[in-house]
């Protein structure tokens, strides 16, 4: 898991604070998580979100990327989900 959180989005400890809370959330999360490689990024209003808010945020966004890889596997008969590798490239 990666976080890309840039200068724009605050002083460093405003970008430390979402940091700690985002590895809060993907620890909460982790169990349901499909193994691969993860890279979350943020922007600016981001500061303006209660932890919550937050985690909801995260919550629908893994969400919408596992129906999405889901759909892209039926969509092909015969294949097999991706490796992180292959995921990757």
């Amino acid at each position: 898991m990666a976080y890309a959180i840039g200068r724009k989005v605050g002083n460093a400890v405003e970008r430390n604070r979402i940091r700690r809370q985002l590895r809060t959330i993907v620890h909460e999360l982790a169990t349901s998580l499909r193994p691969g490689m993860y890279l979350i990024g943020l922007a600016p209003p981001s500061t303006d979100l209660r932890f919550g808010e937050l985690r909801l945020t995260v919550m629908r966004a893994l969400d919408d990327i596992s129906t999405q890889e889901t759909r892209r596997h039926r969509s092909r008969p015969g294949s097999s989900p991706p490796t992180p590798r292959q995921a990757a490239s």
